[in-house]
């Protein structure tokens, strides 16, 4: 990416501290190229002496000084940080948007001007590297701004460019997903738990087996439910426990929670509270 970029990040929670380690960790931008703001006094203070970044008097003072912007702000208060935003974001600056559910026309619409801007969809397991993000570009962006973002959020994990329209089941998926699997974690290890096995191990045997099965769907290439049937032999132990699943309407209730956070993606886009 070049020491030549400047970059600020406005929000300073989970999501930005994981792409802002990641950043530092790929060497795109030096520490010295960054700056940052959060109005939590002691957020920005931790952020500043963590890793020896800059701390801004306010969103716009961070916007004007960098030619690369990450909006990294809850759905509830991005509003009002567009609204401080407005007229502050030079034609140079590429503005990248990690905040949930905000369409892209209306980010362009309350920086004013033309700005150029890109939104992001990542989801948390970027603070390990491990996080997969979907970009789409707003109509003043160009393909080069794209791959600058892409290449940001190719040091936290996997990207994907999709079309805008996309990006609500993104979220519904990708960017809440990681809370269903947890969930499924701590059911399966209280499983293991009430069949016998210590609390510490069977909570790393779920999280494991869970880890190894995505890495067998996405490095084999085959369909999971192939691969389910290789486990599933007949009149044995799997096949029991996925009549329990089914009888349970395990993945109906999963995929009723990707179209729930989805719709619920929408409502934000639209100003829902």
């Amino acid at each position: 990416m070049g020491q030549q970029r400047r970059l600020g990040m406005i929000g300073c929670g989970q999501m930005g501290e994981a792409l802002l380690r990641g950043i530092l960790a790929a060497k795109l931008i030096p520490p010295s190229q960054i700056i940052v703001f959060d109005p939590v006094a002691d957020r920005l203070d931790l952020m500043t002496r963590q890793y020896g970044v800059a701390g801004g008097a306010d969103n716009r003072q961070v916007a004007e000084k960098v030619d690369l912007l990450v909006l990294a702000v809850k759905p509830q208060v991005a509003g009002d940080v567009l609204t401080e935003l407005h007229g502050a974001v030079h034609a140079r600056t590429l503005v990248i948007s990690v905040m949930t559910g905000l369409r892209l026309v209306r980010v362009e619409a309350e920086l004013g001007g033309a700005p150029r801007v890109v939104r992001a969809v990542p989801n948390t397991p970027v603070v390990v590297g491990g996080g997969v993000t979907a970009l789409a570009r707003g109509a003043h962006a160009s393909t080069h701004d794209l791959e600058a973002a892409r290449e940001l959020f190719d040091a936290v994990g996997t990207t994907f460019v999709v079309d805008e329209r996309l990006l609500d089941a993104v979220t519904g998926l990708s960017g809440s997903g990681p809370a269903y699997v947890c969930v499924m974690i701590d059911a399966l290890a209280d499983g293991g738990v009430k069949v016998g096995l210590p609390r510490d191990m069977a909570l790393r045997l779920a999280a494991q087996m869970v880890a190894g099965s995505a890495r067998m769907v996405l490095e084999t290439g085959e369909h999971p439910g192939r691969l389910k049937d290789r486990v599933a032999s007949p009149g044995g132990t799997t096949i029991a426990g996925l009549h329990e699943l089914e009888a349970g309407g395990v993945r109906a209730a999963l995929i009723n929670a990707v179209e729930a956070a989805t719709r619920r993606a929408a409502e934000l886009g639209k100003g829902g509270k």
